[in-house]
C-alpha cells in the first residue's frame, strides 16, 4: 500500500472588487440613509398609535384665575379649537358645493375627518389628510382650485399645524416636504393649463404656520432646559454653600475645642509636678485626664479632616469595636462610674459599621450617665441574636440628686445615636425608667458572613 500525500493549498485572495460592497459608504449616502431612517421614525413607525390630546392643566396661570364651571370647560380649550377648525372646513366645503346635496355632505365629512383625527392619532391624520385632498379633488373635478379645494386647503393646513404642535419640529419639516412633493407631482401629472393650482399658496401659508409652531416649540424646549439648568445650578450652589458652612464650622471647632483640649492635656500632665508629694490617686486621675484629652484630640482631628479636606485619607488606625468595650468601661470606672456588663448569645464577629456604631452608642450613653446622673450605677447588656445585635444601657437615679449638680450637655447625644441607628435601618428607644433612671435600647440588624452565604 502506498501512502498518498494530500497537499492543502490556500485559496487565492479574492480581488479587491469583491470587497467593494463592504467598504464604508460615502458621507452623502450615509446622510441620505440617516434622513430616511428619521423619516421612517417620524411618519411611518407607529403612525397609527393612539395618542390622545390631554387637557390643559388646571394649575395654569390663566385657568387658575377662573372659577366654577368655566374652569372645568377651559381645560378642553385645545379640543374645542380643533373641532371649531373642522367645522369651518366643513362649512367651506358644503358652501362651495351645492348646499344640501349628498355630494356636498360627503365631501364635508371627508374634509373634517382628518381634523378630528388629530385629537387621537396625529400622524395618521396627516396621511388621511393627503388622501382626503385627493378624494376631494376627484369629487370636485370641475372646481377651479386644485389639488386642494377650499375646504381641503383649510383642513390640511389645520392638520399640519396641529400635528406639528403635537410632535417634534423635525416632523413638521417632513410633512411640509411631503406636502410639496404631493402638490407638485399632482400638478405635473394632471397638468395645470386649464385650472389654477394652489400649490404655491399652500406651501407658503403652511411654511409660515409650521415655522411659527417650530420656533415656539424650540423656544419652549430652550426655556425648559434653562429652567432645569438653573435648578441644577441652584442645587449645586446650595450644596457648595453647605460645604462652605461645614468647613467654617469645622475650622471653628478645631480652633476652639482642640485648643482647649490641648490645654487640658498639658495642664493635666504638668499638674502633678506643681504639688509636692501628690497622692497616688491624684496622679492617677491626672493621667486619666491627659489620656482622655489626647484621645479626644485624635478623634477630633480625624473627623475634622474628613469634613474639611476633599482629598483626606483616613488613617490606617483601626476603628474601635465591641472588643474594645472593656477598655471603655475601665475608663469610665476610673472616672467614678459604677458599670457592669452582661453578654448573652453566641459572640461573633459583626460588620465593621455595626461594631463601630454599637461602640459609639455605648460610649455616648455612658457619657450621658456621667453628665446627667453622676454617681448613678449603670449596666451595659449586649445580646447577640439571630439577624442582629441588641444593646441595652440603663442607669439608675443619682444617689444624692440634691447635692450633685449634673453637667449640662449640648443635647445632641440622643440625636447622634438615633442617626447611627437609622443609618443601619435599626430601631432605638430612649426613655426614663420608673425608678428615676434612664434606659437606651437599640437593635442593629446585621448579617454575618455565614448567614449571607446561606
Amino acid at each position: 500500500m502506498t501512502e498518498t500525500t494530500q497537499t492543502h493549498t490556500r485559496p487565492s485572495e479574492p480581488p479587491d472588487s469583491a470587497f467593494e460592497p463592504y467598504k464604508p459608504r460615502s458621507p452623502e449616502i450615509r446622510a441620505v440613509l440617516d434622513a430616511l431612517r428619521r423619516l421612517r421614525q417620524d411618519l411611518f413607525q407607529d403612525a397609527f398609535a393612539y395618542r390622545p390630546l390631554p387637557p390643559l392643566s388646571s394649575d395654569g396661570p390663566r385657568i387658575r384665575r377662573m372659577s366654577g364651571r368655566m374652569r372645568e370647560y377651559a381645560v378642553w380649550t385645545p379640543h374645542l379649537a380643533v373641532a371649531a377648525a373642522g367645522v369651518v372646513a366643513l362649512l367651506a366645503t358644503v358652501t362651495d358645493r351645492s348646499p344640501g346635496t349628498a355630494g356636498g355632505l360627503l365631501a364635508g365629512l371627508i374634509v373634517v375627518a382628518p381634523v378630528l383625527l388629530t385629537l387621537a392619532r396625529p400622524v395618521a391624520a396627516f396621511w388621511l389628510s393627503l388622501v382626503a385632498s385627493w378624494a376631494g379633488t376627484l369629487l370636485g373635478r370641475f372646481w377651479d382650485d386644485w389639488p386642494w379645494t377650499l375646504g381641503n386647503f383649510i383642513s390640511h393646513l389645520v392638520v399640519l399645524t396641529v400635528v406639528a404642535v403635537r410632535t417634534r419640529p423635525r416632523t413638521a419639516a417632513w410633512m411640509w416636504a411631503i406636502t410639496a412633493v404631493y402638490g407638485v407631482s399632482f400638478v405635473s401629472v394632471l397638468g395645470g393649463s386649464h385650472y389654477t393650482n394652489d400649490v404655491g399658496p399652500m406651501l407658503v401659508v403652511s411654511a409660515i404656520a409650521l415655522l411659527t409652531v417650530t420656533v415656539r416649540q424650540i423656544r419652549r424646549e430652550a426655556e425648559q432646559t434653562v429652567t432645569a439648568q438653573q435648578s441644577e445650578t441652584a442645587h449645586e450652589r446650595s450644596r457648595r454653600t453647605l460645604l462652605e458652612e461645614r468647613t467654617t464650622i469645622a475650622r471653628e471647632l478645631h480652633d476652639v475645642v482642640a485648643h482647649h483640649m490641648s490645654v487640658v492635656a498639658i495642664q493635666a500632665e504638668a499638674a502633678p509636678y506643681r504639688v509636692e508629694n501628690p497622692p497616688p490617686e491624684l496622679e492617677k486621675a491626672f493621667v486619666t485626664i491627659r489620656e482622655n484629652a489626647v484621645a479626644a484630640l485624635t478623634e477630633l482631628r480625624r473627623v475634622l479632616g474628613v469634613v474639611r479636606a476633599e482629598d483626606y485619607e483616613a488613617p490606617d488606625a483601626p476603628q474601635p469595636t465591641l472588643a474594645d468595650l472593656d477598655a471603655l468601661l475601665a475608663n469610665v470606672r476610673e472616672a467614678g462610674l459604677t458599670v457592669d456588663k452582661g453578654v448573652t448569645g453566641a459572640v461573633r464577629e459583626l460588620p465593621q459599621g455595626v461594631e463601630l456604631s454599637a461602640y459609639r452608642i455605648v460610649q455616648e450613653a455612658l457619657s450621658n450617665t456621667l453628665r446627667h446622673a453622676p454617681g448613678a450605677p449603670a449596666r451595659v447588656e449586649i445580646g447577640y441574636v439571630i439577624g442582629g445585635l441588641g444593646l441595652r444601657i440603663v442607669n439608675g437615679p443619682p444617689p444624692l440628686p440634691a447635692l450633685l449638680k449634673p453637667s449640662p450637655g449640648a443635647g445632641h447625644g440622643i440625636t447622634g445615636m438615633r442617626e447611627r441607628v437609622s443609618m443601619l435601618n435599626g430601631e432605638m428607644t430612649a426613655a426614663p425608667t420608673a425608678e428615676g433612671g434612664y434606659e437606651v435600647t437599640v437593635f442593629l440588624p446585621a448579617v454575618t458572613l455565614t448567614e449571607g452565604d446561606a
